[in-house]
């Protein structure tokens, strides 16, 4: 007679648990890369509060605004006033986006000097969206703020969680487009426009 051979339950059940290891440690791999991305958005935000007050220790006016970089760099002017005008980068002589060129002549970021293309000027942060620094009104809040374009919906309330209050309309840290907040709570999906007022 011939023996027909197969895999026991013991051998089953062992091939079970090492799919169930191998899946379990994906997901948790996608956890942790996620996260990772969360904490490298916050530190972008800082590095470009450093970035725009480093420019202003060093000349005295804000980047974008600063009526003398013609004079150093033959690049484009602000106008002085103090507010860094222009809202999202869309011109390349408007001063949200003359003041990634005046970043980048001082040597304080990286990047091509003479980029004047204002969809490759602004930098990006780590889920692919520009940030931009503008002056503006947001949640009943008037100032200087950095924002994020096309930031995934769960991050965009890590970070609003971690720097603020961890809702889409209060506080320093706010949804300025994209996918619509239920009241005070974030999507779950969808992308962010995120605005940090500084």
């Amino acid at each position: 007679m011939r023996r027909e051979k197969g895999f026991t339950l013991v051998e089953l059940a062992i091939v079970l648990v090492i799919i169930g290891i191998i899946l379990g440690a994906i997901l948790k791999g996608q956890e942790l890369i996620f996260n990772a991305k969360v904490k490298r958005v916050q530190s972008q935000i800082k590095e470009v509060l450093a970035a725009f007050y480093t420019y202003y220790d060093r000349y005295g006016y804000y980047p974008g605004d600063d009526p003398t970089a013609d004079d150093r760099w033959s690049i484009g002017a602000g106008d002085g006033d103090g507010i860094v005008e222009g809202g999202t980068c869309s011109a390349a002589t408007e001063e949200s986006c003359l003041l990634w060129q005046h970043l980048r002549y001082a040597n304080i970021i990286s990047g091509d000097r003479n980029d004047t293309n204002p969809a490759s000027m602004t930098p990006k942060h780590v889920f692919g969206g520009p940030i931009n620094v503008y002056y503006a009104t947001h949640a009943g809040q008037t100032g200087h703020w950095i924002r994020l374009e096309n930031l995934d919906a769960t991050a965009a309330q890590s970070v609003d969680q971690a720097m603020d209050d961890g809702k889409c309309d209060t506080g320093s840290v706010v949804r300025v487009g994209g996918t619509a907040c239920s009241g005070s709570d974030y999507p779950n999906t969808g992308t962010i426009d995120l605005a940090v007022r500084f």
